[in-house]
């Protein structure tokens, strides 16, 4: 209580820019209580190699300078960078994209692009479309040819898929898919999204899909969504609490080689409005930078849940309460040494739109990244 940012980087024999500057504090004079900083450190040489996913998503026909502004600060950190996608459509085409600057800015940092493909139709994934892909050899021929067209005409020899919500009879089918996509793409890097399972048999339209051991024999690596416990319509809670993603990884690590897996981890919080009913509006989504500063403006303690080992914090507005659940450098210190103790092949982000900073500091710090 009382720290400045000047009495704690003389306390750590450091200085106040360097602080401000490392976890991109804005205004030096003000912090919040609770409020988790980065101290500057000098990486080990000898630290783990990783590899390091970053899904790229805008909403706009070309990614705006502010995307592409985020992930060229990421870019030194990454292995690989997924423009977040091609919706397969039913005849087995894709939708358009423009990648801007993007592979210009993969080449100069060395990060990989991928052609993302989904399942995507209305806005939302859709498992009877994911079973006509699967099924209809004329569909299943055109996405192979069009995927492949599309990484040759963006530069790229990688093919990612993220199908969702596949029903428990596609379970085969899906594997199948991904055997005849390798074959017809002989050369090429595929790789898969999986939702968190916790055991062979999870039920659940979201988890019947996958089966992570057939997969994980097919694809060159998979991304655990090792996210959403906290979820926009759900009741307030860590997004990512410890707890349940190392059960998920643990479980992932018994069907699948470790040295192919990648966690999934949000670089983003919600902000419920309370009391929470189902059906409420959804909550807003935000970066750990915009928490900070709703906490600051809002004059609210942050508060850390070591269970979950995340971090939050109540404000009021407008006569409702809200709560606020984020990741810190505590909460991501805490994946980093569960990704170290389980050597797992390294990290995935989703996604580029919240900036985390203290992320990159303390990636950077921790493990060198793959470079392609």
């Amino acid at each position: 209580m009382g720290d400045s940012l000047y009495s704690i980087a003389k306390r750590f024999g450091t200085n106040a820019a360097t602080l401000a500057s490392i976890n991109e504090i804005p205004d030096p004079d003000v912090l919040v209580i609770g409020q988790a900083l980065v101290l500057p450190s000098t990486p080990s040489p000898d630290r783990p190699f990783i590899e390091s996913n970053l899904y790229v998503e805008w909403y706009t026909d070309i990614p705006s300078q502010r995307v592409i502004d985020q992930v060229e600060k990421a870019s030194p950190n990454l292995t690989y960078m997924m423009p977040f996608a091609y919706e397969v459509l039913r005849d087995g085409s894709l939708t358009k994209m423009n990648w801007g600057r993007l592979p210009e800015v993969g080449k100069k940092h060395q990060v990989e692009t991928a052609i993302v493909l989904t399942n995507i139709e209305n806005g939302a994934f859709s498992d009877t479309l994911a079973h006509t892909i699967f099924t209809d050899k004329e569909v299943k021929q055109k996405v192979f040819e069009q995927s492949v067209a599309q990484a040759k005409e963006k530069g790229t020899t990688h093919i990612h898929t993220d199908f969702e919500y596949i029903a428990k009879e596609d379970r085969e089918n899906y594997v199948n898919f991904l055997k005849e996509l390798k074959e017809f793409a002989k050369g090429f890097v595929i790789s898969s999204s999986l939702a968190p399972k916790t055991s062979a048999d999870q039920k659940g339209k979201w988890y019947e899909g996958f089966d992570y051991k057939a997969i994980g024999e097919v694809v060159d690596f998979v991304v655990i969504m090792t996210y959403e416990w906290g979820y926009s319509g759900g009741p307030p809670m860590a997004v990512s609490p410890i707890g349940p993603v190392r059960k998920v990884l643990e479980y992932a690590k018994s069907e699948i080689d470790p040295s192919k897996i990648l966690m999934g981890q949000n670089l983003y919080g919600y902000d419920w409005t309370l009391p929470y009913k189902p059906g409420n509006p959804f909550a807003k989504a935000l970066s750990p930078q915009q928490a900070i500063q709703l906490a600051k403006e809002r004059n609210a303690a942050i508060e850390y849940d070591q269970i979950a080992q995340a971090p939050f914090f109540h404000y009021w507005r407008d006569g409702k309460e809200h709560e606020v659940w984020f990741e810190d450098a505590r909460s991501i210190q805490a994946k980093f040494k569960l990704l170290k103790e389980l050597k797992l092949l390294g990290i995935s982000y989703w996604h580029s739109g919240f900036d985390f900073p203290q992320n990159w500091y303390l990636l950077h710090e921790m493990f060198r990244v793959k470079k392609k």
